[in-house]
């Protein structure tokens, strides 16, 4: 003998803002414990950080190029670095909250977020995320004031237009496959040849060899990071690059992204020898690889991610000495 007995559903957060009424029956309101510090901590996804590191570390070794013996910048140095890091927990931020209210988060199977898990109301997240902007802004427009290129103003309102758009409003990119281009553009071409720009005034080849490193590598890390997630997403209807591709064609894509940056390495360091360094990062790489393409699990996966981001800080800490001495 069998009984209809209403059951659990997972609700979005509109329906928890909303007291957990969905208007339909077996709906019930679910009780979630209030986010902790390490909760907020782990919100920032501090994972990530290396992308925005990595262009940074290489654009000051090019700049030296650019410069000549005994000439540094640390305080410009010191604010592209804080722009770069507190745009990147913005947009972590502001993703984890337009996802959250757009109910993408409801399918996740990585770790759990701020606004989708119901730990944290909309609103504070959406604060933080300001917050993160706004002191990105003010680092920015310090740089500029002590450099005088006024113009880069345009380019920090674009970067984070783009830090918002990429999950946020109406249309967001990331749900079209666009997110890897503006990543290419943004954590690689603007963050490694804008730092070279801030520190020297100028542009030189090195910084836009080293740029397209970091920009591929970034890709790979958002790849992977959405390999993860081409199950929910397409639940979601987030339509990411490794949507578009299919499981295989994207794991694929992802050794790409991670590999080629070595072949450009290879070609540097004819140039500048102490760049052979960096092939130490193929320890961290190749295993990411292999990883994604045989992974079974979501576990797997984010092991892959971490490994990335890894091999990404440990090539640009030996593209930038190599540059630097």
């Amino acid at each position: 003998m069998s009984q209809n007995k209403p059951r659990m559903q997972r609700m979005t957060p509109a329906q928890r803002g909303n007291g957990g009424k969905s208007g339909r029956p077996g709906a019930a309101k679910v009780k979630v414990k209030p986010a902790t510090a390490s909760d907020w901590i782990a919100g920032a996804r501090l994972r990530t950080l290396p992308l925005a590191i990595a262009p940074v570390i290489i654009g000051v070794g090019a700049a030296k190029v650019a410069d000549g013996a005994g000439i540094w910048h640390p305080v410009r140095a010191l604010l592209c670095l804080a722009v770069a890091v507190f745009l990147q927990i913005g947009v972590n931020y502001a993703n984890d909250y337009s996802d959250g209210i757009r109910g993408t988060d409801q399918f996740r199977v990585g770790p759990s977020r701020l606004t989708g898990s119901g730990r944290a109301a909309p609103k504070r997240v959406l604060t933080v995320a300001l917050v993160f902007f706004a002191l990105g802004a003010v680092a920015g427009l310090a740089l500029v004031l002590l450099t005088q290129h006024w113009w880069v103003i345009l380019v920090g309102a674009a970067a984070i237009v783009a830090a918002w758009f990429y999950t946020g409003g109406k249309r967001p990119y990331g749900y079209f496959g666009l997110g890897e281009v503006f990543v290419f553009v943004f954590f690689g071409l603007v963050a490694t040849a804008g730092t070279t720009y801030m520190l020297s005034g100028v542009v030189n080849q090195e910084a836009w060899f080293g740029a397209v490193i970091a920009g591929l590598i970034a890709c790979a890390v958002l790849m992977v990071n959405n390999i993860r997630d081409i199950g929910p997403d397409k639940q979601a209807g987030k339509r990411t690059l490794a949507v578009l591709l299919g499981n295989v064609a994207s794991r694929i894509v992802f050794c790409v992204f991670l590999l080629v940056p070595f072949g450009i390495l290879a070609v540097l360091a004819l140039l500048y020898p102490f760049a052979w360094f960096g092939m130490f990062a193929l320890l961290a790489a190749l295993p990411a690889c292999a990883i994604t393409l045989f992974a079974k699990t979501p576990r797997e996966l984010v092991t892959a991610l971490q490994l990335t981001s890894f091999t990404g800080l440990l090539v640009a800490l030996a593209l930038g000495a190599a540059y630097a001495f």
